[in-house]
């Protein structure tokens, strides 16, 4: 076989052993050599065409072959080994995965589904019945205003925001508003925006969608508020992560939803813990878990998608602080795995702009598309338009892409900031999520009091760090070490008020 390439000449088929790779690479497309290498084989392993320890070639074979550099192929394959597609056996060669689960779930969802695994009954949690009163999550604590360095979580620097290029944007849009300052606008988000997020997710998160599959919200929260009252009546069963996010549990909550949770270990959410019922809803935050900072593995994800295949289940992704990953490529969201349309992707703009923009959005499954945009008008009639249409020629201009590599790059200082401090002043420390997102978890060692008495010395010092429950986390197992563990934001402090705040704290725990 031969492919055809706008790079210049053919492309003839990879060969390893008995494997053939078709990889077709062509100029034209927008996306980068190393990326279209690296969704061809994706696409290979997830459709069956490459099973598990199917030999591939050696980079050296693939450049050679490809007619590329040896660093793009070095590149692709990088990526595909830090998300669990290939593997490397010293001295011996590079092979698929082998131990990725049935693809099943990759077809159509009219062929039967997936096939989940069948936990044991002993082992599934008691569902959660909704409480009386309504529940709310914690925003922020004025009196920590005081404090002299405050690792609060998911605030991000004020300092990093871009304010002169936004100010231009407003005053660009003002000029030529005419009637849209006074008009209704489409509930579902202006379609500038709508098309610069797509152009966003594509490349960055692994996400294909339509504009018209988009919806602009308020933020997360109004995404939760937005999937819940399309899809959650009482007593539909909600599967959570033990522990999760507040702020999505409780709405789920108040909504009527039986709340199922899930327990979180080192690779994710416990898929052997899902339900078997139909219809269900399960939240999760795979990339960077909220609150512990796990990622969920490969193997997890397909799991959970092939449960949801198989139980007609809805699966709300929130990808709250994907833009922010240290160590290797950014990981593919799981709605960029997903072939039956089982994820519903939340994202927001409140963690790399700030959450006084009040921008999120929706990325709805195509068959649920026109009921979300219902659904989103009987809520309200739109976000600000000036705001969207500010943040839409914030993404055309490219300034966007600049603005998160430069915030990227401080994050990761910062975070190594406070890696080096904890190390200075306590020695060896197990943490945990500190490869992404703006916070880490501490798990304090023997000798240190529990958490919630931790934070309430270091607030006496003049130090702010966050237990799970001051970190807006919800726990149902209290047995699960949680208090134990100690959450520290880092985005928001400079390397000096990190290095001073880590010191005071540990000075306060030496002295009491």
């Amino acid at each position: 076989m031969m492919g055809i390439s706008t790079i210049g000449r053919p492309v003839p088929v990879v060969r390893s052993g008995h494997v053939q790779l078709s990889i077709l690479l062509r100029e034209s497309d927008k996306s980068t050599l190393q990326n279209q290498i690296f969704d061809q084989i994706r696409s290979m392993i997830l459709n069956g065409q490459l099973r598990g320890d199917d030999p591939l070639p050696t980079t050296r074979e693939l450049s050679n072959q490809l007619g590329v550099s040896r660093n793009t192929a070095v590149l692709a394959y990088e990526r595909l080994i830090a998300e669990g597609y290939i593997r490397t056996k010293p001295y011996v060669g590079t092979f698929v995965s082998p131990d990725l689960p049935d693809t099943a779930f990759l077809s159509s969802a009219n062929n039967g589904g997936g096939h989940a695994a069948e936990p044991a009954a002993e082992d599934e949690p008691e569902p959660v019945a909704p409480g009386g009163a309504l529940r709310t999550h914690r925003l922020a604590d004025p009196d920590r205003r005081r404090l002299v360095a405050d690792f609060w979580v998911g605030r991000p620097d004020p300092r990093s925001f871009p304010l002169k290029a936004w100010s231009q944007h407003i005053k660009a849009r003002l000029k030529t508003a005419g009637s849209k300052l006074t008009s209704y606008n489409d509930p579902a988000g202006l379609l500038e925006l709508r098309q610069a997020i797509a152009k966003h997710l594509a490349p960055a998160r692994g996400v294909i969608a339509d504009p018209d599959q988009i919806i602009i919200v308020g933020g997360c929260q109004d995404g939760f508020n937005l999937v819940g009252r399309l899809l959650v009546k009482p007593g539909t069963t909600a599967v959570i992560e033990s522990p999760c996010y507040q702020g999505a549990a409780f709405v789920l909550e108040s909504l009527g939803a039986k709340l199922h949770p899930a327990p979180i270990d080192h690779d994710g959410l416990d898929v052997s813990r899902l339900p078997h019922v139909r219809d269900a809803v399960a939240y999760v935050t795979p990339s960077h878990q909220y609150p512990i900072g796990v990622t969920m593995s490969l193997q997890r994800r397909i799991e959970l998608l092939s449960w949801a295949t198989q139980y007609d289940a809805y699966i709300m992704e929130d990808d709250y602080d994907s833009d922010f990953r240290f160590v290797g490529s950014p990981l593919t969201a799981l709605k960029g795995l997903d072939r039956n349309e089982r994820v519903i992707y939340l994202g927001t703009f409140s963690k790399c702009m700030g959450p006084g923009l009040r921008l999120g959005y929706v990325v709805a499954p195509r068959r649920l598309v026109d009921s979300f945009r219902r659904m989103k008008m009987l809520m309200n009639n739109g976000q600000s338009w000036l705001e969207q249409a500010a943040m839409a020629d914030f993404m055309a201009s490219g300034e966007f892409g600049r603005h998160l590599r430069r915030i990227r790059q401080l994050y990761r200082e910062r975070r190594d900031a406070l890696l080096n401090a904890l190390a200075k002043h306590f020695g060896h420390c197990e943490v945990f999520g500190d490869q992404a997102g703006m916070h880490l978890v501490w798990k304090l060692p023997e000798g240190l009091p529990d958490a919630a008495e931790v934070e309430a010395r270091g607030l006496a010092a003049g130090v702010g760090v966050c237990s799970l429950a001051t970190g807006s986390a919800l726990r149902f197992d209290k047995n699960d070490g949680g208090d134990r563990l100690l959450m520290l934001g880092f985005v928001a402090l400079t390397e000096k008020e990190i290095e001073d705040g880590i010191a005071r704290l540990a000075g306060a725990l030496r002295s009491s």
